[in-house]
């Protein structure tokens, strides 16, 4: 996997919180700089994507390490 200018983990949060979080940690990156996003919810797998497509943000990578989603997303 790449380098992350950012790591966030929402492990045991449920929607809309890994979105929410996505959203703040992107509003203070600058473009092209990547976050990696972690969570438990199985929603995330519908809603980063969905969130990615709304935002124009560039999904890069999705995951799955020991039950945990793993969500690589470019800053617009």
């Amino acid at each position: 996997m790449s380098e992350f200018y950012k790591e966030i983990d929402t492990s045991g949060l449920n929607c809309p919180l890994p979105v929410l979080k996505a959203r703040k940690a992107l509003a203070d990156m600058t473009s092209g700089q990547k976050l990696l996003l972690i969570a438990t919810d199985k929603g995330a797998n519908k809603d980063i994507p969905a969130f990615c497509k709304m935002t124009g943000n560039q999904l890069i990578d999705t995951s799955e390490v020991d039950d945990k989603y793993h969500f690589v997303l470019e800053k617009a």
